[in-house]
């Protein structure tokens, strides 16, 4: 499943969840860093990871660096950054409860 279609499957799930996050958000003031998906108000940012398994971008060194200054960069800007890969797509138990724990509050659909 290439980056896109794992961006849609969150994207498809996270909306009938009832989160309502932005998507490709800037969170940075100079540089031109975006989240995959962001609770702004809450900076709370998520990420998703494709090519774990098949040498994408982030897991080859220079990528792996440059999202090293991302995320290091987020952090010192008061972000929480979720990073999710297509295997934790498969448990989305799990990464509701990280949500619901970030957020504060549970997702207007009940499981």
């Amino acid at each position: 499943m290439s980056k896109s279609e794992l961006e849609e499957e969150f994207y498809r799930w996270v909306i009938r969840e009832g989160w309502r996050p932005k998507r490709e958000y800037r969170f940075h003031p100079f540089r031109r860093w975006r989240f995959d998906f962001a609770w702004p108000r809450k900076k709370i940012g998520v990420e998703i990871e494709g090519g774990v398994w098949t040498g994408g971008r982030h897991v080859r060194p220079a990528g792996f660096e440059k999202d090293c200054e991302k995320y290091n960069e987020a952090a010192a800007c008061g972000w929480k950054v979720l990073r999710v890969t297509g295997k934790m797509l498969a448990d989305k138990d799990q990464i509701k409860e990280w949500l619901e724990k970030l957020i504060g509050r549970r997702s207007k659909k009940s499981s």
